[in-house]
């Protein structure tokens, strides 16, 4: 490694979801660990653009969906409601959350917990202005219940997901 023009030994430990590089910079032991999502699966959600989903499980007798999202930077995603409790975990980033006008509601830091009941406010959601946001979903609908309805800009549903359709 290379800081301000001197070079140091450096260790590089590369785990799942991190690589951890350490060195000892004048006799500090320095340690910088770097994120990456590459080993997720992620899956575009149609057309949609501006973010991507993996499911990490569905339990079709508990009714629950464990879904993570990643929001681009800077970016909001489809107008939508979310027609059931929802459990989110922001595991990076800042998740934005946005007003169907497009005004700023909200911003969630990494690390926060949030339950939230099902809501007939349609919303937007996007990743802060530094980095892309991972989020934890844990959507637990009723039998009959929608997870989603997703509108387009007029507000008019376009398209419904459940459990079964996910």
């Amino acid at each position: 490694m290379r800081l301000d023009g001197r070079e140091f030994a450096t260790q590089v430990n590369h785990t799942r979801l991190r690589e951890r590089i350490s060195a000892n910079v004048s006799g500090v032991d320095v340690t910088v660990i770097l994120r990456s999502d590459r080993n997720i699966a992620w899956q575009p959600f149609g057309e949609f653009p501006h973010f991507v989903f993996s499911i990490l499980q569905v339990d079709m007798q508990q009714r629950i969906a464990d879904v993570i999202f990643k929001f681009a930077a800077g970016q909001q995603i489809v107008l939508h409601r979310h027609k059931a409790l929802n459990h989110t975990f922001v595991i990076q980033g800042e998740h934005y959350i946005y007003e169907e006008d497009g005004s700023l509601r909200e911003i969630r830091p990494a690390g926060i917990h949030t339950i939230s009941p099902a809501s007939e406010t349609p919303h937007r959601e996007g990743g802060g202005s530094a980095e892309d946001v991972i989020v934890l979903f844990s959507m637990r609908p009723q039998p009959g219940e929608l997870l989603y309805e997703i509108l387009d800009d007029n507000g008019q549903i376009i398209a419904e997901v459940t459990l079964e359709t996910l």
